[in-house]
């Protein structure tokens, strides 16, 4: 990317402006940046009242004469309507959130299908726009927007389409539809580290989740009628299903199950490129992508959308200035800078309008009006005033990844090129140089921001962007567009992306393609995106050598671990099921692996392996209490990217998982220790396996002794077990108790409760699952006993600590925000 134009002095603000400018900015920014750090929200009157004063106090100095006072008078009035405004709106969301009272009611809602609907082997999920919603005859005010799962039987076709069963209607946008529904307050997982699904959906406009009623005994849902509403949402709908019934058919009817999944993954990314519909991307396909760096470009991401810009603004331009009539009208460069920006709109509205589209089509705008304006700004006065107006339409726009990621991109292309307007002009090969420098440049710039923000950077990136980028901008993507108007090209974009795959395979497949570090705090991030900066500018050598060492905190950081004697637990937030980690000085040990949420879904790769990545932990074992499913779920994922893990557990010997060269069964009596922790197994014995009917009486108990502190963890055994440990007579005294069985009535007998005599116990339930957990007949007896209980879902992840065994750290208690839900 080039330099902007040589700044005409009589269309740029005069220095001081221009500085108090940028100041008013920043200000705004800071304004907006300080709310979204709230753990509460203030007083909706409050919040109107501060942005009225700042707005009369913004006029009053506006008029003011130039000077310190006056700049002063400016900054922080700004500084207060971007907090006062992003307060108010926040509110304003808020009111309309889902009343508790509503949650797992049976609620009649009649409403529009108001997204294109995302299709899996579970079912399908959908965003509703409700019109009316009435509970046992009356009518109750919901949020405007659902997202709703709708889950039954599904198959995959001959052609490749995911098709549902009789369960389940085959969903299109815009219609109209009856349903029974159960809702929820939005409520996901909080861990160190982890995704926010309860940011997300904010930002989607989502106040609630539920599923549809549609059991034998439910009211059949009714489709009312199609409508004309979400026009976009329903051509999107045509054009993927379209796709993927193209390109995942086959005349031969017994191609191999390969190859119809090698079709199938093609079409999605097809598929993803022309729609905006990620999820029709595999898993897999994800996997390298990340690992190779080019994840951004299978979505529509803002290089997408401002490559598809340019290309049109180009066309544009040269079809203008073959007409000497409309070039008198209005000059070519005009009329193509303002036609790339239309169009580029368009292509981000069909796409989804998605975020990321958003902010592009913003900053797009903003360029465009200044250059319009004959304002050519210095480039990082244009940056700023291009993030202000981004953060303007969308305050939470701050929180994520991609808004700081693009602007420093840009600002990094700014900041180290000198090129001067001859070079520019020079010969081919010179531009070839200068494209590998570039990339070079952001790989080496953006690589410490990378791993602040995501624990991993690949080390194929560079090489798999090289190719990839103008591959999929100006190949892959051009065909997968063009063929809306001809579908044959839909079979030339497959085939692009075939090869292209291909390469990132391979390079996925290097033992060195990505490297992972524990996730630094914020103040070595910093200084690493510093020092990358610093090494890629046109600096002499001698000064970007000074970038070396502050490098070294964000590469050298290591997450503290316990003493010897000492050992960690965190009981990971995954829903429904049990994970538990334990960490010692050298060693650390996986107790169960959280639930499979889908077929595509589960624990492991969700919140496991980010957090694992996160902490730089090298799993030494992996013990799987028992076979059922919220246990074992995200176990695979965990194998695949730790293979030298040994398994120790309960499942039989045919299991998938037991597959595997390091892998033996639980059994009492089984001891090791570890950095002078002892780790001890009490539960099953041998006679158990031959006695047992069911899975749960099969859960592995491990017992865990550091110096000033124990915990028990023991599956999902129930009172029969509980009773056999009891009259065993082994040590099951323990500070910190994992709740048998997520706190079930058929658990936690008084007797066994006596025996453990804990200080705390943690409880690994799903919010509102369906099974009850925890029992509050089984809560009373834990109080009774005088043992403090905290649950994932009030807690989140739960961290304790053998060296303070009376203090359990909660994850929602440390970063508290006020979009997060409490139940």
């Amino acid at each position: 990317m080039s330099a902007l134009p040589t700044p005409n002095p009589a269309s740029n603000p005069r220095p001081a402006r221009g500085q108090t400018f940028a100041l008013v900015l920043l200000a705004f920014l800071g304004g907006v940046a300080i709310q979204l750090q709230q753990a509460q929200l203030l007083d909706v009157w409050m919040s109107l009242g501060l942005l009225i004063l700042a707005l009369l106090s913004l006029l009053l100095v506006w008029h003011r004469p130039t000077g310190l006072g006056r700049s002063l008078g400016l900054v922080l009035a700004t500084a207060v309507i971007g907090f006062a405004s992003t307060d108010w709106r926040a509110q304003h969301f808020h009111a309309n959130r889902l009343n508790p009272q509503l949650e797992g009611r049976d609620l009649e809602v009649v409403g529009l299908v108001a997204a294109m609907p995302q299709r899996n082997e579970n079912g399908v999920r959908f965003r509703f726009a409700v019109e009316q919603s009435r509970l046992e005859g009356r009518d109750v005010k919901l949020p405007a927007l659902l997202d709703l799962g709708w889950y039954g039987a599904y198959w995959r076709s001959s052609d490749g389409l995911i098709e549902p069963s009789s369960a389940v209607a085959a969903l299109r946008a815009g219609e109209r539809w009856r349903l029974l529904v159960r809702l929820k307050a939005p409520h996901g997982g909080r861990n160190p580290h982890g995704f926010d699904y309860e940011l997300w959906l904010w930002e989607q406009g989502v106040q609630a989740n539920g599923y549809v009623r549609a059991g034998p005994r439910d009211p059949v849902p009714q489709r009312l009628d199609s409508t004309w509403h979400y026009p976009i949402d329903q051509l999107r709908q045509s054009v993927r299903d379209q796709i993927l019934k193209r390109l995942s058919a086959s005349d031969d009817p017994i191609i191999e199950r390969e190859q119809m999944a090698a079709r199938q993954r093609r079409a999605g990314v097809v598929a993803a490129l022309v729609t905006g519909d990620q999820r029709v991307i595999d898993r897999a396909d994800w996997d390298v992508f990340r690992a190779t760096g080019v994840a951004h470009l299978m979505s529509i991401s803002g290089l997408h959308i401002t490559m598809f810009a340019w290309l049109a603004s180009a066309l544009i331009g040269w079809c203008w200035r073959r007409s000497s009539r409309m070039c008198l009208a209005w000059p070519a460069p005009h009329a193509a800078m303002v036609a790339g920006l239309v169009l580029a709109f368009a292509y981000a509205l069909f796409s989804g309008w998605g975020v990321p589209a958003q902010r592009t089509v913003l900053m797009l705008a903003t360029a465009t009006v200044l250059r319009l304006s004959a304002r050519q700004w210095p480039w990082w006065l244009m940056c700023l005033l291009a993030a202000t107006v981004v953060t303007a339409a969308d305050p939470w726009a701050l929180l994520q990844p991609g808004f700081w990621l693009s602007f420093v991109a840009v600002s990094v292309l700014f900041l180290t090129d000198r090129r001067t307007p001859s070079a520019k002009r020079s010969a081919p090969w010179a531009g070839l140089l200068h494209l590998l420098r570039e990339q070079g440049v952001l790989t080496l710039a953006l690589a410490p921001m990378t791993l602040l923000l995501f624990g991993q950077v690949s080390l194929a990136g560079f090489f798999a962007n090289l190719l990839a980028i103008p591959w999929v901008t100006l190949v892959v993507t051009p065909l997968s567009m063009l063929g809306v108007l001809w579908a044959p090209l839909w079979d030339l974009a497959a085939w692009a992306v075939q090869g292209l795959s291909q390469f990132l395979g391979l390079l996925a497949s290097l033992p060195a393609a990505s490297l992972s570090l524990p996730q630094a705090p914020l103040w070595a991030g910093a200084a690493g995106l510093m020092g990358g900066l610093m090494l890629a500018m046109r600096l002499p050598w001698s000064l970007r050598l000074l970038g070396l060492p502050l490098l070294l905190p964000l590469l050298l950081w290591s997450a503290p671990r316990p003493g010897p004697g000492q050992f960690d637990l965190l009981a990971a937030d995954i829903g429904q099921g049990n994970a538990v980690l334990l960490l010692t000085a050298n060693h650390a040990l996986l107790y169960d692996a959280g639930p499979r949420y889908s077929l595509e879904s589960d624990a492991g790769h969700r919140v496991l392996l980010p957090l694992l990545r996160a902490l730089s932990v090298r799993l030494d074992r992996v013990v799987l209490s028992h076979r059922d499913s919220d246990h074992t779920g995200g176990a695979a994922a965990v194998f695949n990217m730790q293979p030298q893990v040994h398994l120790l557990s309960s499942l039989e010997d045919a299991h998938p998982l037991r597959q595997r060269d390091q892998a033996g069964r639980c059994e009492a009596g089984q001891r090791w220790v570890w950095d002078g922790v002892q780790f001890e197994v009490l539960h099953p014995s041998p006679e158990d396996y031959d006695d047992a009917r069911r899975s749960n009486a099969l859960s592995c108990v491990l017992r865990i002794q550091g110096e000033g502190g124990s915990a028990l963890l023991t599956g999902d055994i129930e009172q029969a077990q509980e009773s056999r440990l009891v009259d065993s007579g082994q040590m099951l005294k323990a500070d910190l108790l994992l709740v048998p069985h997520h706190g079930s009535k058929t658990s936690s007998s008084p007797a066994f409760l006596e025996a453990v005599s804990p200080n705390l116990a943690l409880v690994q339930a799903g919010y509102r699952n369906r099974f009850g957990h925890p029992a509050p007949i089984v809560m009373a007896r834990y109080r009774e006993q005088g043992v403090a209980v905290y649950d994932s879902v009030h807690c989140g992840a739960a961290h304790w600590q053998s060296s303070l065994p009376a203090q359990v750290r909660c994850q929602r208690d440390l970063v508290k925000r006020y979009w997060q839900h409490v139940p």
